[in-house]
């Protein structure tokens, strides 16, 4: 008897455990795919593009899961807590390698102008408002992101959307002047808990007909080696001038819908919500056990009078 009741008070200490363990309810940006969502366990199914595996190994071993990628007692000092450099992994060391220099992260198709759909998935709602930025025009996508490399001002402030069907739903008026990959950077700061969740997604806007290229970017080029004042007389005219190659076509034909047309790399993530239920079952089986077994105990020292 003294065995069991021994039990029933180790099962009933384990429920403050039980209960004071955080939820398992986060969120990452789905669509358009997000690094995390891409590349981490549970997200999309881009885990094994090039670029995710070099953030796995840059991360020195797998992320956690994607949703998790939040950072507490920011409260609104981001470019405080989150060092230049480090925007994609929020500064957390379990998310380092989402802050690789690449140009090959899993991306979503785009045109500047329209209106970009945001699905943000989530397992349980929280208060609080989702700053959306996106990089500048002239941005390199090569090289790892800064706070300068963002619009001083968010494109859109969404303040306590609500969650419809496991995600947050919102949507973004895209500029029309860029052009090339772009990140898509969304920082969600909770007002019911004390966490800052942070998503890089990696744009590709499609060119408009009769929209202008952008500059190119500048680039150091080896001198021309010099040549004789006169070619050889074997030399062919082919030889010695080399016409400059005609530029790739571009499609330009867009869709006639006025709605954004976006084309995800990777599976939208589908959050499994059998964490949240086990936890909870867990709890009352624990409460269960230990009231019955307190209460059998109760009864044989009654008995035994």
């Amino acid at each position: 008897m003294i065995r069991r009741l021994a039990a029933a008070a180790a099962v009933a200490g384990t429920l403050p455990l039980l209960t004071a363990a955080p939820a398992f309810a986060h969120g990452a940006t789905t669509t358009p795919i997000s690094r995390t969502a891409a590349c981490a366990a549970g997200g999309g199914t881009a885990t094994g593009t090039a670029a995710c595996k070099a953030a796995r190994a840059a991360n020195g071993g797998p992320f956690g899961t994607f949703d998790n990628l939040r950072v507490p007692n920011v409260n609104g000092n981001d470019k405080k807590l989150v060092p230049d450099g480090k925007l994609c992994s929020g500064g957390l060391p379990a998310f380092k390698g989402l802050d690789l220099a690449r140009d090959d992260f899993p991306s979503t198709s785009v045109t500047g102008g329209r209106s970009l759909a945001i699905k943000y998935r989530s397992t349980k709602p929280h208060a609080g408002s989702f700053r959306i930025y996106l990089t500048k025009q002239g941005f390199d996508p090569a090289a790892k992101l800064t706070w300068g490399d963002l619009t001083s001002k968010p494109l859109a402030e969404v303040k306590d959307p609500p969650l419809r069907d496991g995600a947050y739903r919102m949507s973004v008026k895209l500029p029309s002047d860029r052009t090339g990959r772009h990140i898509l950077y969304i920082v969600w700061q909770t007002s019911s808990t004390p966490d800052t969740y942070y998503s890089c997604s990696d744009l590709v806007f499609r060119k408009v007909s009769g929209q202008a290229s952008a500059a190119p970017v500048a680039t150091k080029k080896k001198p021309a080696a010099s040549k004789p004042a006169s070619p050889s007389p074997s030399a062919s005219p082919a030889a010695t001038a080399e016409p400059a190659a005609p530029p790739a076509a571009v499609a330009t034909t867009e869709p006639p819908a006025t709605a954004q047309a976006i084309t995800p790399v990777g599976d939208q993530s589908q959050v499994t919500l059998g964490h949240g239920i086990i936890a909870g079952a867990l709890v009352v089986g624990a409460s269960f056990l230990a009231y019955a077994l307190i209460g059998g105990f109760l009864r044989k020292r009654r008995e035994n009078r």
